[in-house]
């Protein structure tokens, strides 16, 4: 028997700020860029894992053994084997490999080849969408290797017909793809509500914009009993995931500060209604999901717009008190630039008169810690920290780790 070569295969970590840091729920890992259908970033510190001796007749598993400095888990290899009946409609595109896998949902998986070789996996599935390289992206790699003599070929159409799809395009007078496009929207809804949400955010019709953009984060439809049921939260997932793209159009198009606004009652809405979905899967309401990526989108708003930074505190300290965090677990520490001095100073304020009206309350001395860590005030923290003692002596423990931790030994062990 004859093995095939070895492929690198990358995961992928957040590449955006910290939007999600809350308490035990914080999985520390997130997808990148949950809106696009790629991920870039490499989990070991760049270092490609490798899949070696993937062979046998046809498909077989002899040994998984790693070929760099990280490996797919063997567990996760063989758990790939277990589904490669499931991999359907598997395209060979110039520089990427797209297939549908069935599981628990059906899983649109897409795998790009870097120039050193490495391939990069992303996933719909729950374990997919934290950034990890999931059994089905293994299905999609297995299956490939089984067609591997084929793959130049396929791959050497795929780019010419890219290529004569664009030359079709640019023959084609401004009438003619017009018409393309109408023929298009009379057969797909879906584009066309996109397309409409589009026209409305150019036209500045914002009363259209945010009423539709609540009818995305809108649950009704998908609750047949009252209660969206665990089928379906990924169906609604998806179209909820459609009010990101509203936002990110905003503030691409010159409109960051409506964005903002708009971003809010995105939250509040969405922080409403999540106790309304059974997300058991985590794509509503977890790290890299629809909630999640709402708070990035305000918080780039934020960053484009620069609202003021005192009215931003007091919004964002009665978010972060509230019960809508829950679901998008947003973090004070990424919104210090946005803040500034005189926001920081507000949110410490408000932060503080919470804490001293109930200082055994988990959401603000949740708060406290998260402010006073980012001020890189020790003193302050282990204040936040002997204010309630626990009985188990978990928050002494906390206190010294923090004491030894800054190079204060002899306080750490007193």
């Amino acid at each position: 028997m004859r093995s095939s070569p070895s492929i690198a295969v990358t995961s992928a970590r957040c590449a955006h700020s910290a939007a999600t840091r809350h308490s035990g729920s914080c999985r520390t890992t997130c997808r990148s860029e949950a809106h696009t259908a790629r991920l870039t970033r490499p989990l070991h510190q760049g270092s490609p894992l490798r899949l070696n001796g993937w062979c046998g007749k046809g498909i077989g598993f002899h040994r998984a053994r790693p070929a760099g400095s990280g490996r797919v888990p063997f567990v996760r290899a063989w758990a790939g084997l277990g589904c490669l009946d499931a991999v359907t409609g598997l395209e060979v595109g110039d520089g990427w490999i797209a297939a549908t896998v069935y599981g628990t949902d059906a899983y649109e998986v897409e795998l790009t080849v870097n120039q050193e070789g490495g391939v990069f996996g992303a996933c719909g599935c729950p374990y997919g969408q934290e950034g990890h390289f999931c059994k089905h992206c293994v299905a999609v790699g297995l299956t490939v290797l089984g067609q591997a003599e084929g793959i130049p070929r396929q791959r050497a159409a795929a780019a010419d017909r890219a290529a004569g799809l664009e030359s079709w395009l640019q023959s084609r007078s401004r009438e003619q793809l017009l018409d393309l496009v109408r023929e298009q929207l009379a057969g797909d809804r879906e584009l066309r509500r996109r397309l409409e949400l589009r026209a409305a955010s150019d036209s500045s019709d914002m009363g259209t914009v945010r009423d539709r953009v609540m009818a995305l984060l809108d649950p009704g439809p998908f609750a047949r009993y009252g209660y969206v049921e665990y089928a379906d939260a990924h169906a609604y997932g998806r179209q909820a995931a459609e009010a990101v793209t509203v936002l990110r159009t905003l503030t691409d198009s010159g409109k960051a500060a409506q964005a903002v606004a708009l971003a809010r009652d995105a939250i509040r809405e969405l922080g409403q209604r999540y106790g309304e979905i059974d997300d058991s899967d985590g794509v509503v309401g977890s790290v890299g999901s629809v909630a999640s990526e709402l708070a990035e989108a305000h918080l780039e708003a934020c960053h484009v717009a620069r609202p003021d930074p005192v009215e931003t505190a007091e919004w964002l300290v009665g978010h972060l008190l509230g019960d809508g965090n829950d679901a998008t677990g947003i973090d004070l520490p990424d919104y210090r630039d946005v803040l500034g001095a005189s926001g920081l100073a507000r949110v410490r304020q408000l932060a503080t008169e919470a804490w001293h009206r109930a200082p055994s309350g988990w959401a603000a001395k949740y708060l406290m810690e998260r402010l006073v860590k980012a001020e890189g005030d020790v003193d302050a923290l282990i204040a936040v920290y002997a204010a309630d003692l626990t009985p188990t002596g978990a928050t002494h423990l906390q206190i010294a780790s923090e004491l030894e931790a800054t190079g204060r030994t002899a306080e750490a062990l007193a």
